[in-house]
């Protein structure tokens, strides 16, 4: 409209223009069966764009951020997409963790082809298996036998032959040579028997000193032969370790041949790091084969040993030989996607268990356990922001992770240093997979605001729509939604006209006629509930009104609080009127948000007024139940009254503001504009029309702005009305901004076109309070005052008395909390 040709300040609104219908002509189909299938992501080409170029930057730190409120079906797109880049990929490398022989608690890591690593798994299972039947029986040939007791006799031999010198060399001397069950010893010999202790004190001195002097150095020689006798039988075991590793080994290395063959078969090429890893094994096995020795039957053990065969599963020496697969993709059609429901910090990053064992806590290589990040590596990982965020150390742990472009498996007490014993410290795992975090709006701004690493990680940011513009286009994307919809969950089809007004229930949870909402989530919810009742009902195809039935159930459960809260209007007990006049007092709308139900309810909010200092008391504020927006908006009433009606003199004026009956916050400047008309009514002594209720915020310079809720609010004031019964005068003052957003409920539309409810769009201040007093608002004429009988005039003259009070009398006192200012922070 041209500047000449101004929009009207004022108007009543048409049934047309209350709810912008769906024409279910429009739809060229019988039902939603004849529909194809909806494919790309409704409504999100901005978000899903950013998530392929996610994927696709193969460069550092480009991980995406996924956000929007709940209901989206965020998820679920995510999820497809990923899938879809996913199946395109090669599948990534099977991990295990295998024994480090040189360092024990340090495991390797092995990574192999995709598929490869359970053929590693069962070849070595197989291989242990052979061994221990393969190994004792090569020990018990005669060949091995005759050798073993050859070593042994050489060994028994020479050291009798030790012990014989000094024997014949004492007896030489006359001295023998005595073996005990203490050790040895020698005694003095007489006509080659051994000369008693009795005729031993009988002989001279001389004699006993020359005879304890050759018994000294027999001693000292038969103690060198001692001495000499474990290196003679650590040679003699030493003899024996080497005839037992060239006979085993035989076994041993057949055995390692036929692994290795098979798994070049299987591998389809040998691979150099299961080549190196085989040759340790075959080393390890070579000198550990006691671990493959059994005991025979009736056989005891030897003290403190426990043989192989006899122990329990875990407590095997032979487990090191076995193969820990940590990953593995030979299922795998494609990269990995994993979304990961639970991140705690042994899900995510991997954990290493433990086997209580005589009241300790023992662990090993196999107990290693792969978390999401192992299991998404060479793909995609989904993870839930909030969850992530409220789990201990997960945070710090991912962008580790993400930053070294590794996952180490570890507690959180060993990356912190918070426990000191001895654990595993196994192989890091290379990393490289895309991150991809779903969360709202507010945890990416957080985020981005006060963890600086979060922009370095999270370069890509997927917005997600709330809302899509509303055209036929659209419309005729909607009902192919829906018939997605109902048959990926099996519902029955919908008719054109349920589909019509499904499309109209969008645009209401979007709060705009010319937008649809893409909560996939309600929209679900709705034709599930349809199906429900069309069901019911008996009936092969969804109906209007099934859909509508579905709505008014939805209505039903959710509105206890609603209906109370009538029914304590209807008694009396909360005071609001919606019939008659009187000044300084008015009929506010306001939300509340119960869960997922919402619903206006009215609130009477009076004013007064009075000679004073010009400041308006925001009683809510006073009272710490007001938020800083209905502060805010009070505050802006203040600059109207100064700027409109005391340019040239003192706002001489204190007046106060409150939600009658309110026990609870208020939050929000969308009913400034009734505080505003409420103080104007106040002050021009002209009362107000009840039956009117009022919603809009306005600026100083008197224009009514846009507000939220404005369908819930209408209809607020409308049921009370009805329960009241309506007369035809009742009716909701809005801001002509919020035209737009009409989508109001039949009933409503139903009673406005009978002429039984009216709506009022307006533009101003001056145009609302005409309607609310039914006097004219004024202008300033070529005096520059305003009429007399106007309301402007009449708040004028009000406020320029109070400024003479002022002048003549001097500031008045301040007495009482209303009186005294606030003092500036």
């Amino acid at each position: 409209m041209s500047a000449t040709n101004p929009p009207p300040a004022a108007c009543t609104l048409s049934a047309s223009e209350l709810r912008r219908r769906c024409d279910p002509a429009q739809f060229q189909f019988r039902s939603t069966a004849e529909l194809d299938d909806y494919s790309d992501a409704f409504g999100q080409t901005r978000a899903m764009d950013a998530i392929r170029f996610g994927v696709g930057m193969a460069r550092e730190g480009y991980n995406i951020f996924a956000m929007g409120p709940e209901g989206l079906g965020r998820r679920t797109m995510v999820r497809r997409l990923l899938e879809t880049q996913a199946a395109g990929r090669a599948a990534p490398a099977d991990c295990c963790y295998v024994f480090n022989f040189r360092v024990p608690e340090k495991p390797g890591l092995l990574q192999l082809p995709a598929g490869c690593a359970t053929h590693l798994v069962q070849g070595m299972k197989r291989l242990v298996e052979d061994m221990r039947a393969g190994i004792p029986a090569a020990l018990e040939t005669d060949a091995y036998r005759a050798r073993r007791d050859e070593i042994e006799t050489e060994f028994g031999e020479g050291q009798e032959r030790a012990f014989g010198a000094i024997a014949e060399r004492a007896r030489s001397q006359g001295i023998a040579l005595l073996r005990t069950p203490a050790g040895f010893g020698f005694a003095p010999m007489n006509g080659g028997a051994v000369l008693p202790p009795a005729e031993f004190q009988k002989l001279s001195a001389e004699e006993q000193t020359a005879i304890q002097e050759k018994i000294a150095a027999l001693q000292a020689e038969l103690e060198r032969v001692i001495q000499e006798v474990p290196r003679l039988r650590r040679a003699t075991q030493e003899k024996l370790r080497e005839l037992n590793r060239q006979v085993s080994g035989t076994v041993v290395r057949s055995l390692m041949v036929d692994v290795r063959e098979k798994l070049r078969r299987e591998l389809g090429a040998e691979i150099p790091q299961v080549a190196r890893y085989l040759d340790e094994v075959q080393e390890d096995v070579l000198d550990h084969l006691e671990f493959f020795q059994q005991l025979k039957e009736g056989e005891a053990p030897a003290p403190f040993a426990q043989p192989a065969a006899r122990l329990e599963p875990w407590e095997s020496p032979l487990r090191r030989y076995e193969v820990n697969l940590l990953v593995e993709h030979s299922r795998s059609a494609g990269a990995p996607v994993v979304y990961e429901d639970n991140p705690s910090h042994g899900n995510l990053i991997g954990r290493i268990e433990h086997v209580a064992r005589m009241g300790a806590l023992i662990t090993d290589f196999t107990l290693i356990r792969a978390g999401a990040l192992q299991r998404a590596n060479g793909g995609y990982l989904m993870l839930d922001a909030l969850k992530v965020l409220s789990q201990p150390f997960v945070w710090e742990a991912l962008k580790r992770a993400l930053r070294s472009r590794e996952s180490r498996i570890e507690s959180p007490g060993q990356a912190y240093s918070l426990i000191s014993t001895v654990s595993l410290e196994p192989q890091p795992v290379p990393l490289d997979v895309k991150v991809v975090l779903v969360g709202q709006r507010s945890h990416y701004y957080l985020l981005h605001a006060y963890d600086p690493e979060f922009a370095e990680l999270f370069k890509v940011v997927a917005d997600f729509e709330d809302h899509i513009e509303r055209d036929s286009g659209s419309d005729q994307a909607y009902a192919r939604v829906i018939a997605t919809l109902a048959r990926a969950e099996r519902l029955r089809p919908l008719e054109p006209a349920a589909v019509a007004l499904v499309v109209e229930q969008g645009a209401r949870n979007a709060g705009d006629a010319e937008r649809l909402s893409v909560q996939m989530r309600a929209l679900c919810d709705l034709v599930r509930e349809a199906d429900h009742w069309c069901g019911a009902a008996g009936r092969d195809l969804i109906g209007a009104a099934d859909v509508q039935r579905a709505l008014d159930a939805q209505q039903t459960r959710n509105d206890r609080v609603r209906s109370e809260l009538q029914k304590e209007v209807l008694r009396g007990t909360l005071l609001v009127d919606t019939q008659g006049v009187r000044a300084g007092q008015i009929n506010g709308l306001a939300v509340m948000q119960l869960g997922a139900f919402a619903f206006g309810m009215p609130h009477r909010i009076t004013a007064s007024t009075r000679f004073g200092n010009g400041r308006v008391v925001d009683i809510e504020r006073e009272a710490n139940l007001g938020g800083p927006l209905h502060s805010k908006g009070v505050m802006i009433l203040a600059g109207f009254l100064a700027g409109r009606y005391a340019p040239n003199q003192p706002l001489s004026l204190s007046a106060s503001l409150v939600f009658e009956q309110s026990y609870g916050g208020v939050e929000g400047d969308s009913a400034s504009s009734a505080e505003l008309y409420a103080l104007l009514s106040a002050l021009s002594g002209l009362p107000i029309r009840q039956s009117v209720a009022v919603t809009g915020s306005v600026n100083q310079h008197g224009d009514v702005q846009a507000i939220g809720g404005v369908n819930e609010k209408i209809e607020g004031f409308f049921d009370l009305c009805k329960l009241r019964g309506l007369t035809g005068g009742e009716g909701v003052m809005i801001p002509a901004a919020n035209v737009k957003h009409l989508m109001l409920r039949e009933d409503v539309v139903a009673a406005v076109e009978a002429g039984r409810f009216a709506v009022y769009a307006v533009r101003t201040i001056d145009a609302g309070i005409e309607i609310l007093t039914g006097m004219p608002a004024g202008s300033r004429g070529a005096d520059g005052r305003y009429p007399p009988e106007s309301v402007n005039g009449r708040v004028e003259a009000r406020l320029s008395g109070y400024a003479a009070r002022t002048t003549s009398q001097g500031r008045p006192a301040r007495s009482g909390k209303t009186w005294r200012a606030r003092p500036e922070k």
